[in-house]
Parts: C-alpha cells; structure tokens; sequence
C-alpha cells in the first residue's frame, strides 16, 4: 500500500508497506525497524515475534517517546508484560496492533505532533 507523505519532508512518515517491508520518507527496509519522527531510522535487530526480547524494547528508552506503536508482523500478537516492563518504569506507553494499523497510526499520531516510536516486525 502506498500512503502520501507530508511535502515538508522534515519528519519520518510511513510512505508506503507491504508484507515484508516498510518504506519510510520512500526509502524500503526490508527488516525489522525503530521509527522516530526526528532521529534517523534504526535497524531493530529482530526476526521474529518468538525472538523478541527486553533489550529490544529498551532500545526506546534513551529517544524518550510519550508511547510506542509496536507493529506485531502481520497479525496481532501482544509481547510478554516482561518485555515491555522497562518502558513502563520511564513511563513510556506500548501500544500493540498488527503491522499495516501500526504503520497508519504513527504516521497519525507523528502529524499531530506527538512524540511518538514505531517499533515495526518485519519477519524475515
């Protein structure tokens, strides 16, 4: 699916996705990713849902979003209360959906301006 992107081009939108990838301000990844409005794009080192771990999640604690989108992969799946615990400590939200919704939501919750993290399984 394509999405239009914002003509400012100042911060990360969602631009397009599909089954196994994402493209952000049109540039495809092809894995799984942390998304920030601000900050450069981060490789997120997971291949699948059974492979996420804490460390993962507290890769979001130093950006210090008001809450995270995590897109599950193609169908929702909700991690562990384990895996997201520290987040919840710094007061962090974790919202959960399946990949596509994830996507729209953060482009949405981006354009209002909040301070927001998309954390996208692509599965490889």
């Amino acid at each position: 699916m394509k999405l239009h992107q914002d003509s400012s081009g100042a911060l990360n939108t969602v631009t397009g996705y599909g089954p196994d990838y994402v493209e952000i301000n049109l540039v495809r990844h092809q894995g799984s990713i942390l998304v920030l409005p601000e900050a450069p794009v981060i490789p997120w080192p997971v291949a699948s849902f059974e492979a996420l771990a804490a460390e993962h999640f507290e890769l979001l604690i130093a950006p210090a979003p008001e809450v995270v989108i995590f897109g599950s992969g193609e169908r929702l799946r909700f991690p562990h209360p384990r895996l997201t615990a520290a987040l919840a400590k710094h007061h962090i939200g974790v919202e959960t959906m399946d990949f596509k919704a994830a996507c729209r939501t953060y482009n949405i919750l981006m354009a209002e301006g909040r301070k927001v993290a998309a954390a996208l399984l692509i599965e490889s």
